[in-house]
């Protein structure tokens, strides 16, 4: 997918991420939304799956340590055609198959994710397995910025630093809030380049609220540098619904029927104007 095409698609994922979460009254809103355009970019441009063969042998792992964003990750996964429809639509009713963190019984999952700070040690894990067995499938985690005061992350830094895993790729959701307030109140992360760089991992950082920058940055990845690599992705929490940017307490809620039709009109409204840039 090219960038319009891309922008587009997170937009309408958006639409229905907003739909999931207003219709089965609950959801970790504010990170769905500021996560949603790597999701996007991850599963129409950059990862090598198929849904007609989720366990397939060369597949490149995902691994979504931020499970609370669970939301954000149906939508992509049911757009992608591993999750039904009907499932998707479920979601939040008594007999619902997707709960409120991804597990391993849905297409597409590879672990079940949403205790904090276990998914980069699995990461490493299947990363470590794909180089002793000469496998040269990707592995990619997303972790949130809040997440990073979980000691077990910095055991799983070492550790893929010393193994010299340069096909695992770890993502910081940096949108500078968790369910209590700014990370740099409740435990400060800064310098976090230095951190990481001194951990031996390769560093970057991206605007994750663009997604050009998110393209260039994946791929500029240099896969044979023997060093893990580690993107600062510096996002706007509750992005794409104006009401809910950079507002700590949509990390989760559920909008009234007048927020909802708010967002949807805001929504809509980009989707028209990237639609019409199709037809220039």
């Amino acid at each position: 997918m090219n960038y319009l095409e891309l922008r587009k698609k997170s937009e309408r994922l958006r639409l229905r991420l907003i739909e999931l979460i207003h219709s089965g009254k609950t959801g970790h809103t504010g990170g769905d939304l500021s996560v949603l355009n790597l999701l996007t970019v991850l599963y129409n441009r950059i990862l090598n799956v198929d849904p007609t063969q989720p366990k397939m042998a060369g597949r490149d792992r995902f691994v979504l340590s931020k499970g609370h964003c669970a939301e954000a990750l149906y939508c992509v996964l049911c757009d992608k055609g591993f999750i039904a429809p009907e499932e998707l639509d479920d979601y939040g009713t008594c007999n619902a198959h997707l709960g409120g963190h991804p597990d391993v019984t849905i297409p597409g999952v590879e672990i079940c994710s949403g205790a904090l700070g276990h998914g980069l040690s699995v990461g490493v894990g299947m990363a470590l397995s794909g180089k002793m067995s000469g496998k040269s499938y990707k592995t990619f985690v997303v972790m949130g910025d809040g997440e990073q005061a979980e000691g077990s992350i910095y055991e799983a830094a070492m550790a893929a630093n010393k193994y010299h895993l340069d096909h695992l790729v770890a993502v910081i959701d940096r949108n500078g809030l968790q369910i209590s307030g700014r990370t740099e109140d409740v435990m400060p992360l800064e310098n976090i380049r230095e951190r990481w760089t001194a951990f031996g991992w390769d560093v970057k950082e991206m605007n994750g609220d663009c997604i050009e920058d998110i393209v260039e940055t994946i791929e500029d990845i240099d896969y044979d540098n023997h060093k893990p690599h580690l993107i600062i992705s510096r996002t706007t929490k509750g992005l794409g619904v104006s009401y809910m940017e950079n507002v700590a307490k949509w990390h989760h809620g559920v909008p009234s029927e007048e927020q909802y039709q708010t967002a949807v009109a805001e929504i809509k409204q980009r989707i028209a104007q990237l639609e019409s840039k199709e037809e220039e």
